[in-house]
């Protein structure tokens, strides 16, 4: 038998931080056994699933302890039939619980300094559905996901104010491989460049106008390629990463993002756009 008091609903709090993780993880694991929820289900609960790992962390549980959690989830998981009556308890408590998450059209997913906001409305045009905002200077910075590139290439859109275009970009993180813990170091610090590692930029060109910030008429799109938003995904939500603009008089202008619920939010938009809901 189980024996979990499953705590899913989104937003619930509990005494041990990794909690809500564990518990969400082990549902995930699962249905990739036993094949519980349709596919909004799951990508809402995935969704939740991050949003915990996060608060997990902020509340300074260990990227270890964080694992463990993980670990004795899946392990649990294994262990239990998909015959068990409870599995079908728990099954329907999820459903109650992210039923209207397939119906929601936005989100945010606040950090400690900066959010990402997730948005499945559907447009006709170029569009954004997944972004946090940053400046360089006085010059707006947008990174994220335009529609039809979940998944896939990371966007970053600037317009830059008196300055000629960038000849290069480059998104920079730390290396997990070289520097295994977060570095916390403060509202807008990077890591050391010795423990850092980069991406760059795999296209640009001229920003659709309805990418750019309100005010702007003109502004230029990097297109990053799909591993650095896996390896954004790595990082402890608290901390920084950032955009290096590249110009050929050897000055470089840095634009600073917070890592936050980034995996939570492609969950959130695996739900698809509202009326087109992933099959």
């Amino acid at each position: 038998m189980l024996a979990i008091a499953l705590v899913v609903v989104p937003g619930t709090a509990s005494a041990q931080p990794t909690a809500p993780y564990y518990e969400r993880s082990f549902v995930l694991a699962a249905d990739a056994r036993c094949d519980l929820f349709r596919p909004d289900v799951v990508a809402a609960l995935s969704a939740a699933t991050q949003q915990a790992r996060s608060a997990a962390l902020r509340a300074g549980t260990s990227e270890a302890e964080v694992r463990a959690a993980a670990d004795r989830a899946l392990s649990r998981a294994r262990s239990v039939s998909c015959a068990d009556p409870q599995l079908a308890t728990v099954r329907q408590r999820v459903e109650h619980a992210f039923a209207g998450w397939a119906r929601m059209p936005r989100m945010e997913f606040p950090g400690v300094r900066a959010s990402w906001i997730a948005n499945r409305l559907p447009a006709a045009g170029a569009s954004w559905i997944l972004t946090q905002a940053s400046v360089t200077g006085a010059s707006p910075v947008t990174l994220g996901y335009t529609a039809g590139e979940v998944g896939n290439r990371l966007t970053a859109v600037v317009s830059f104010v008196g300055r000629p275009r960038p000849y290069a970009a480059r998104i920079v993180m730390r290396d997990p491989g070289r520097s295994p813990r977060a570095w916390l170091g403060g509202a807008s610090d990077l890591p050391p460049t010795s423990v850092r590692r980069g991406f760059w930029a795999v296209s640009f060109g001229d920003a659709d106008p309805a990418l750019l910030v309100t005010g702007k008429s003109a502004g230029e799109a990097w297109r990053f390629p799909g591993e650095a938003a896996q390896a954004l995904e790595q990082l402890d939500p608290r901390e920084a990463f950032a955009i290096e603009f590249l110009f050929r008089d050897d000055s470089v202008a840095l634009a600073t993002f917070e890592a936050g619920d980034f995996a939570a939010g492609r969950a959130f938009l695996s739900l698809g756009p509202l009326g087109g809901l992933a099959a």
